[in-house]
């Protein structure tokens, strides 16, 4: 991709993946050294957990309460996400979501260096059992 090219996208109406996670995906933009997309987990969810082999991200959530359970070799917590709320995922770090209201959990994240491919997570054991479909 040509960097000194300027590039504009709205945001899809339906997902364009589902995530490792289970969670839905709209892609948004990528540049070289990161790449952005707006997930969405379903009113009373919880998806599966996970961890990234190579990138770290940063999330910023828009719309819905829940909370997200994150590992890091011993350091681990479980910390509270609506509107407003903004947290790290290491490198390496097991983390899952959990949808606690009635209305779809939604965030933007931002991947660095960019999403890889679906080989990038790994499926582990996590806080709470998942709902969502293994598909």
């Amino acid at each position: 991709m040509d960097q000194g090219t300027f590039r504009t996208k709205i945001l899809g109406a339906q997902p364009d993946v589902r995530a490792p996670d289970g969670s839905d995906v709209r892609l948004l933009l990528e540049m070289s050294r990161g790449s952005m997309a707006h997930f969405a987990l379903s009113a009373g969810m919880v998806s599966r957990a996970v961890a990234h082999k190579t990138i770290e991200e940063i999330w910023f959530f828009l719309r819905g309460k829940g909370r997200m359970w994150r590992r890091n070799g011993r350091h681990e917590e479980v910390v509270d996400v609506a509107p407003g709320v903004s947290i790290t995922i290491p490198t390496g770090t097991q983390f899952q979501l959990r949808n606690d209201g009635d209305e779809p959990l939604e965030a933007i994240g931002v991947t660095m260096p960019p999403w890889p491919g679906a080989n990038e997570a790994l499926h582990v054991e996590g806080f709470w059992e998942p709902t969502v479909d293994p598909s």
